[in-house]
């Protein structure tokens, strides 16, 4: 398929996923400042600012719940915020229109067009409100991308996509969430806004623990949202995207810092990335930013434009 129909795919799949997952870190940080009234607000936000790799942006700026919730969730000259994410998405959805089914751009189209409304409703009642229907619209446009489009190439890359996003957007979270403690009313919201609350207890069978609710969305093998699966389903992307391999191995860079993350997490015992969970997060966050570099570079890259010239 033609490389740009490929890159519209496959970053239509990471900013819909990218929008969904910042709202789901604000949320958390939202519940946390209300359930905990001892925590530092600006301290946190300013952590907050930092695993979302905007700390830059601090300066000269309040550090307080509604400045951040302005940044990351309505800026729309930010690409990270919410709403830079899905008008990011539908640029790309409408230059992939012909790849994209009739049902997901509706919704998608719907969507980016209900913005300005739904900034609203948030304005009068809460943040919550937002974030909460960003989830569901986001929930919505993946079940029509999966249930209307075709499992070929064009699908393989959305899904690519979507999957290298959660992986970094998850490490973020859990970065977030360790760098606010190990409570456990804060795993709670943390599983709770991840959509995993249900799946850890039927998993477990007993009450939230601090350091189950972190393996859970580290290594679990089932949950789509756990890091191990979205770096398996990446992986299996790029394998049949090329199955091919040289002699001495892979020949694939992006399929290399994947497997290497993967890995990581497969053969590191429970405790070890615990101990060390921090620089595992910051670790696997670098590797998938390669990643994303080499598929760019693969099946992206840009050629010169051929000039007709007389004669």
């Amino acid at each position: 398929m033609l490389s740009r129909i490929a890159e519209s795919l496959y970053w239509f799949g990471r900013y819909v996923e990218r929008a969904e997952d910042t709202a789901r870190i604000l949320d958390v940080h939202y519940h946390l400042l209300l359930e905990d009234p001892e925590v530092d607000e600006a301290a946190a936000c300013r952590a907050l600012l930092e695993v979302m790799g905007v700390s830059h942006r601090a300066e000269g700026m309040r550090l307080d719940a509604d400045s951040v919730t302005r940044l990351l969730a309505y800026d729309p000259m930010y690409g990270g915020s919410i709403v830079g994410a899905i008008t990011a998405a539908w640029e790309n959805a409408r230059g992939a229109r012909e790849a994209v089914s009739a049902e997901t751009w509706r919704c998608l189209n719907a969507t980016y067009n209900a913005l300005p409304g739904a900034r609203e409703v948030a304005d009068g009642y809460s943040p919550h409100t937002f974030f909460d229907w960003i989830k569901e619209r986001s929930a919505i446009l993946a079940g029509l991308a999966d249930s209307t489009m075709s499992r070929d190439d064009g699908w393989r890359f959305l899904v690519l996509g979507r999957s290298i996003e959660r992986v970094d957007m998850t490490t973020r979270l859990l970065s977030a969430r360790h760098r606010e403690g190990w409570g456990t009313a804060g795993w709670i919201t943390t599983l709770r806004c991840c959509s995993a609350h249900e799946a850890y207890l039927r998993t477990y069978h007993q009450a939230v623990d601090a350091s189950l609710a972190a393996e859970f969305l580290l290594l679990d093998r089932l949950f789509p949202r756990s890091l191990f699966h979205a770096l398996s389903t990446a992986e299996r992307c790029l394998a049949e995207l090329d199955p091919r391999s040289g002699r001495t191995g892979l020949d694939d860079e992006a399929r290399r810092m994947l497997g290497r993350a993967r890995t990581g997490l497969e053969f590191g015992g429970r405790d070890e990335l615990l101990a060390h969970l921090p620089e595992r997060l910051a670790d696997i966050q670098s590797l998938c930013g390669k990643a994303a570099g080499a598929v760019a570079a693969r099946y992206f890259g840009q050629t010169r434009v051929v000039a007709w010239q007389a004669g």
